[in-house]
């Protein structure tokens, strides 16, 4: 290509003010082939074009101005940086006795645990995660020292930790003595739409950018059943209302039909889980426009612990798990079918390392996804999620120059994304040909 051609992107990129005339870093990337996040097919030999931390443009061919960096991806594939849209970026703790861990530990171990599992994400071509149930303080303060450059990790979206009702998934007393728990911080146990909207706005101020609700029981927590619906709709109304009046979007841990159904009707922006919607919940899903976040990878590791290593999960944890492992693969092929917008989420908290999120991939194209469908759920479908497609998801102009790159083409054999070789966020190189740079 003609330098002019790319003197031409520069000055767009200044007239847009991505960058600066004094101080522009300029960098251009050659790809050899290029997942962008929009097109469906992928391009051959472009050159991406690179303005301090955004991208100024992509051009067709191999342009090499002078007095600026080159990095050379001729060899590899080049996508968006991957979105994982249901982590739990400071728990590692479940290798052990949950009932141990859960008395012992405080948000201070899990902030240092933090620190560890956010590097590894982002080596892994995790560029950006949403938080979806932490302690608020541990979290903004990890997210505030990635933000400083203090830290290694990618950008990330925190809930705090969920609002839910007494006796439900997230309320931390279920099957302990309450004198052993000692509460930290605002009650996010809501027994009523007064104390749900409290609880929001408190949130809010706090510093969370979402909101996570429990309208189902869980698997991982001891007692109550996922199959049934937990939060009054007044109550699921009272969150969703009071935290889009905020701005704030709100995901949804659901696992039973009821809870899904009803929950998606009064306007929630995601599901989490989902694991008995059926046909009623995928026309519900598509008229209200709401994401499914499958979590396929918790729900294939914790059907494989429950069968090799039943002592290392709560009470009534094994039964539930044994059943809905499998189920959580059957709900998302039919979801797919029927054309529901699916978000990449794998519920990362220590039943897989933080750094593994990407073996989701395996899991939903062996259900039936392609594998160009399945980066779309963690780039475009996932900014879009987020309400960030202007700055995230895809490999465009004015969007934030975060990359990664394979060498195998993950279009042939998807499991090529659980092996990273390069990683860019923001204009800045944190790994290169496989290895971290400090």
């Amino acid at each position: 290509m003609k330098i002019k051609s790319l003197n031409l992107f520069w000055g767009l990129a200044l007239g847009l003010g991505l960058a600066s005339p004094l101080c522009a870093q300029q960098v251009v990337i050659h790809a050899g082939q290029l997942i962008d996040g929009v097109s469906k097919s992928p391009r051959r030999d472009v050159s991406i074009l690179i303005t301090n931390n955004r991208i100024a443009g992509v051009q067709s061919g191999f342009v090499t101005p002078s007095e600026t960096e080159i990095i050379d991806l001729r060899s590899y594939t080049v996508l968006p940086g991957l979105i994982d849209s249901h982590v739990h970026i400071t728990a590692t703790w479940h290798g052990g006795d949950p009932i141990r861990n859960s008395v012992t530990r405080s948000s201070h171990d899990d902030l240092i645990d933090g620190v560890v599992n956010a590097k590894a994400t982002l080596l892994a071509g995790f560029t950006t995660v949403r938080d979806v149930g932490g302690d608020l303080r541990a979290t903004k303060a990890l997210r505030s020292a990635i933000e400083a450059g203090t830290i290694m990790g990618p950008h990330l979206f925190i809930s705090g930790n969920p609002l839910g009702p007494s006796n439900g998934h997230g309320d931390p007393l279920n099957g302990l003595n309450e004198e052993l728990f000692h509460p930290n911080g605002d009650s996010t146990v809501i027994d009523s739409p007064e104390e749900a909207r409290k609880a929001v706005r408190i949130l809010r101020r706090q510093g969370a950018d979402l909101i996570k609700i429990m309208p189902s029981g869980g698997v991982m927590s001891i007692g109550d059943d996922p199959k049934h619906q937990l939060m009054t709709d007044d109550e699921i109304k009272a969150v969703i209302e009071t935290a889009h009046s905020l701005g704030m979007t709100v995901a949804a841990h659901a696992h039973g039909l009821e809870a899904i159904n009803h929950t998606i009707a009064l306007g929630v922006d995601s599901i989490e889980h989902g694991s008995y919607g059926d046909s009623s919940s995928w026309a519900a899903y598509k008229a209200h426009k709401t994401y499914l976040v499958p979590t396929l990878l918790v729900g294939d590791r914790v059907y494989k612990r429950a069968q090799s290593n039943p002592e290392q999960l709560n009470p009534s944890t094994v039964e539930k798990a044994l059943e809905i492992g499998p189920m959580l693969k059957t709900m998302f092929r039919h979801a797919y079918k029927a054309g529901v917008n699916i978000a990449f989420g794998t519920d990362t908290f220590g039943l897989s390392k933080h750094g593994e999120n990407a073996q989701e991939f395996a899991i939903m194209v062996d259900q039936g996804m392609s594998p160009m469908e399945a980066i779309q759920t963690a780039t475009t479908n996932a900014a879009d999620l987020l309400k960030q497609s202007d700055k995230l998801g895809t490999i465009t102009a004015g969007r934030y120059a975060d990359i990664i790159a394979v060498r195998q083409d993950p279009l042939i054999d998807i499991r090529a994304l659980e092996s990273i070789d390069f990683v860019m966020k923001e204009g800045r190189v944190y790994k290169r040909n496989g290895k971290p740079v400090e």
